[in-house]
């Protein structure tokens, strides 16, 4: 399960780099910008704790996916030397009847911390799922939150992704921190 997880979990930045990071700013060249200088490894870390901080604002009962970051190259820059981190998880509520909460909680709580909504509402698949974008223009990260009340268990489906880090002088990205 985790292998057929982790292959889904790839093509993720793909559709991130399109979705977000739009209204982030700062240094931006190519729409995304810059999130200073970091190893993988410690980006990583990082990103980790900026998911647990969404996860803590949730508020409600339930249980999140145990995927891992992943390390992705910046569009158009030297793959060696720059780098983005992805985080996409989910939360499925103990109660169904959970989720419009734990997503009207993401909604409220969320610019309270720093994140600037920069999209809500239905989205284009065939349910139209209500889907929010945040950007923390300090942090350098952008969250997609998807209420999929629809799905078996229904889930809040979350994609973070950085902007670009750029590795310590000397040093190489490592994609698998």
């Amino acid at each position: 399960m985790r292998i057929t997880m982790r292959a889904s979990v790839l093509a993720a930045p793909l559709a991130l780099a399109t979705l977000t990071g739009c209204g982030m700013s700062d240094d931006k060249s190519d729409g995304v910008p810059s999130a200073g200088t970091s190893t993988s490894h410690d980006a990583v870390e990082t990103m980790k704790k900026t998911s647990s901080g969404i996860y803590d604002l949730i508020g409600v009962k339930g249980k999140a996916s145990d995927n891992d970051p992943g390390v992705t190259e910046c569009s158009g820059k030297d793959s060696k030397k720059y780098f983005r981190i992805y985080h996409p998880w989910s939360f499925s509520p103990a109660s169904a009847s959970d989720l419009a909460e734990a997503m009207a909680r993401l909604k409220r709580e969320l610019p309270k911390h720093g994140w600037k909504i920069v999209a809500y509402g239905p989205n284009t698949s065939k349910n139209k799922s209500v889907e929010m974008t945040a950007d923390h223009d300090k942090k350098k990260v952008s969250v997609t939150v998807v209420n999929m009340s629809k799905s078996d268990p229904p889930i809040l489906s979350l994609n973070l992704v950085s902007g670009c880090y750029q590795v310590p002088d000397g040093q190489k990205v490592d994609l698998y921190p």
